[in-house]
């Protein structure tokens, strides 16, 4: 089975290209859907972040709230490298449990979205890279709208991943995201031939 990891930068389209893929009928797991499933009451990645966040973090039904965990993880470096602590080596164990089932089906190809795939250095992991990419300036207003932030807030964020130039030279195929839906599916659409 050929292992494409897709990352990109923050607010760069990613997630649309995931979803356009999947569309497809090719097989997408995604990193961050299961940091949602690992932070749900009852895990044990939950009661891990309770002890180290505390109650604040909770929302409805007792739930940790993302958003404001989000604004104490990202004003400190220290506190988003405990977080990643807890959690990374749980996904890790994870994905290698599905990685390992897709094989044995006989999948050709899938997909594995992780944002964070460069920073925490797991090029080694996949057969493929693919990166979606766009202009700074289109990256900040993206993120400013979709999290309604101010730009010091979002640039702040972008700054905590390594800058997409850089990704851009470590990955098999980049996708520049500047224009519309349409012609990111268009793109997207290519890539299996590649």
């Amino acid at each position: 089975m050929i292992w494409v990891g897709l990352t990109g930068g923050i607010a760069t389209g990613k997630s649309t290209v995931a979803k356009t893929l999947a569309k497809m009928g090719f097989t997408v797991l995604n990193a961050d859907e299961l940091v949602h499933r690992l932070l749900l009451k009852g895990s044990e990645a939950y009661t891990e972040v309770l002890d180290a966040f505390g109650l604040d973090i909770l929302g409805p039904g007792q739930q940790v709230d993302r958003k404001k965990l989000g604004e104490i993880v990202f004003k400190d470096k220290s506190k988003l490298e405990l977080l990643e602590s807890i959690i990374h080596p749980k996904i890790r164990k994870c994905m290698k449990t599905k990685r390992e089932d897709l094989t044995s089906k006989g999948e050709d190809i899938a997909f594995y979205d992780v944002p964070l795939l460069f920073e925490k250095k797991m090029e080694t992991q996949f057969d493929q890279i693919v990166v979606v990419s766009c202009s700074e300036d289109l990256q900040v207003k993206r993120l400013m709208a979709r999290e309604k932030l101010n730009k010091g807030q979002a640039l702040s964020r972008i700054a905590l991943q390594l800058p997409m130039k850089e990704k851009e030279k470590k990955a098999n195929l980049v996708i520049m995201n500047n224009e519309g839906l349409l012609e990111l599916e268009q793109k997207v659409r290519s890539i299996y031939a590649q």
